[in-house]
């Protein structure tokens, strides 16, 4: 498939996966909000997915009739508790009726709780999951992929080549053939006493020798040779990564944290996310997100949803 550059071109791409293939299911836990039905009825309308509407039926119906939503086109399944409504809309995921896991109006730490429930959760494994965000930023030529901004605190070497991993096939899933990862430090040289860049320096090994696959990884970089290649040349950085990063794995939350909210506030750009490396896809979207962000992470989901099978 053709590399996807824009949210626009995903939203597109969404949309002729549900026309070809016909229409992902999305289980969402408490859609009880007039902001995110209106982003799941543009979705259904735009033939990109269906959906479980999971809690309270009277609230959802309430919300549903102050933005014109049509319940007739839905699902609910009525639960009333928080840890209720995360368990009943997992196991939907879990038991193969739906093929997303999106969180609503529901607290994170419940929304969680039921992905990762032993029992009928969304854990594979060992494998370790993670977030990412994804960013369409005016000026550039190509979706960037920051990760991990919001689940992973402080991963250790093991856990950041997952999360590079993770990020990798969520990339491959728009179209990027072959990512190009920079790991990114405060400088770009290895520096023993900056942990940073010993870790950056041994993922680059661990995919020259295969061990992270379907990429290119190279670090450390600092943020400006990552993304400008007027900057590694001055700086006298040779790699295929220098200036032409798709993803940029941080080395903490704080940095992940600051990097995608910059790039949020400071920039012309459209930005989305999701949860990577669970057994299905994941959208842990803000209550404060805009109907709009919530679209464009619904369509991230359905595409690497399609892409995984």
């Amino acid at each position: 498939m053709e590399q996807l550059r824009s949210l626009s071109a995903l939203l597109e791409y969404a949309k002729k996966i549900g026309a070809e293939k016909g229409k992902k299911k999305i289980s969402v836990a408490k859609a009880d909000d007039p902001g995110l039905l209106t982003a799941l009825e543009e979705a259904r309308v735009s033939g990109i997915a269906d959906f479980y509407l999971v809690g309270d039926e009277k609230a959802i119906k309430a919300a549903a009739e102050k933005v014109g939503v049509d319940m007739a086109n839905y699902e609910i399944v009525d639960a009333c508790s928080e840890p209720e409504i995360a368990l009943e809309a997992v196991k939907l995921v879990s038991s193969g009726k739906a093929d997303v896991y999106m969180k609503g109006q529901i607290h994170t730490n419940h929304f969680l709780r039921g992905m990762l429930n032993k029992e009928v959760g969304l854990r594979r494994g060992k494998n370790t999951i993670s977030h990412c965000y994804f960013h369409q930023v005016k000026g550039f030529d190509r979706i960037f992929f920051i990760t991990d901004a919001a689940f992973n605190m402080y991963p250790d070497l093991s856990q950041k080549a997952q999360i590079v991993q993770n990020t990798v096939n969520l990339a491959r899933a728009f179209g990027v053939e072959c990512p190009k990862v920079a790991v990114l430090a405060a400088v770009e040289v290895v520096n023993p006493d900056m942990p940073a860049t010993l870790d950056a320096s041994a993922l680059a090994q661990m995919n020259a020798r295969g061990q992270i696959k379907n990429c290119i990884v190279d670090g450390p970089f600092a943020l400006d040779n990552a993304v400008s290649e007027e900057s590694a040349k001055t700086k006298g950085i040779s790699s295929p990564v220098a200036g032409k990063a798709d993803v940029f794995l941080v080395p903490n939350i704080d940095a992940g944290n600051m990097l995608a909210k910059a790039i949020v506030y400071f920039s012309e750009n459209e930005t989305a996310g999701m949860i990577l490396g669970a057994a299905a896809p994941v959208i842990l979207t803000s209550r404060a997100d805009s109907p709009r962000a919530k679209l464009m992470s619904i369509a991230a989901a359905v595409v690497h949803a399609d892409f995984g099978k």
